[in-house]
């Protein structure tokens, strides 16, 4: 068996106090340092990702897939000493992209990791859902691994079609597999900002999706905790996900 911890998080680009916000980022991160860490709004002219990389003393490398325009989509850190192949990414539509890697396991053991963000509007149901058909179809043909991890924001609750979808083809979401049901809340955290996103109630939009020879061993949220003395500054609008698994 390979043992995993992964992570997801959106880091809401560089909007809303990202200033303040990036040292609480970058301390969870060197104190999580999981081995599989998904991002999401990733600026990349101003190396986002690289930073959340070099938080740490672990060693990832950055295998990154646009969205909407080049400088700006997703990002996968994949920490040494684990090896990954980018395999491709796939237009979702709405300016929405996944992209995905082979990772080799210690004893030859391998997974499929995609990340993905889906559309964002509160109504867009259909157009969610018509985004996972795709993703579906293409992860339906990816490389035969021992199994396949999404993770990403899906602006989509777990009722929602979109999820329904990804359950229909054999996909479970790691936290309510681990804790019996999905979290009430990822988003919004709690940041208060001038920019900050108002449209939409709370509700739990953020997945780590596995299929296949996964066991998970625990989930749980991260990226939760606000600042000391600063209620309303959190690192992201968004909490994250940390899971634990195993494959083989």
């Amino acid at each position: 068996m390979a043992c995993l911890r992964v992570a997801t998080f959106n880091i809401l680009n560089f909007a809303d106090r990202w200033d303040e916000r990036l040292p609480l980022l970058l301390a969870e991160a060197a104190a999580l340092s999981p081995d599989l860490f998904a991002l999401q709004e990733v600026v990349y002219p101003m190396q986002q990702d690289r930073l959340i990389a070099a938080a740490g003393p672990a060693h990832y490398r950055v295998l990154r897939g646009h969205a909407q325009r080049p400088e700006f989509g997703n990002s996968l850190l994949v920490r040494e000493p684990l090896a990954a192949d980018l395999l491709g990414r796939v237009e979702l539509g709405l300016g929405r992209a996944a992209h995905g890697a082979r990772v080799a396991l210690p004893e030859g053991a391998s997974l499929f990791v995609a990340v993905t963000h889906l559309h964002h509007p509160s109504g867009a149901e259909a157009e969610r859902d018509a985004q996972v058909s795709t993703l579906v179809g293409w992860l339906d043909s990816a490389p035969a691994t021992n199994g396949q991890l999404v993770m990403g924001d899906f602006n989509a609750d777990p009722l929602e079609p979109a999820c329904a979808r990804m359950r229909a083809a054999g996909f479970r979401s790691a936290f309510a597999e681990a804790n019996g049901a999905d979290p009430p809340v990822t988003w919004p955290s709690g940041l208060v900002a001038p920019a900050m996103d108002t449209e939409g109630i709370p509700e739990c939009l953020d997945y780590i999706w596995v299929r296949g020879a996964i066991a998970v061993r625990s989930c749980r949220l991260v990226f939760d905790r606000p600042a000391a003395g600063d209620p309303t500054l959190y690192p992201s609008d968004h909490f994250g996900l940390l899971a634990e698994l195993e494959v083989g």
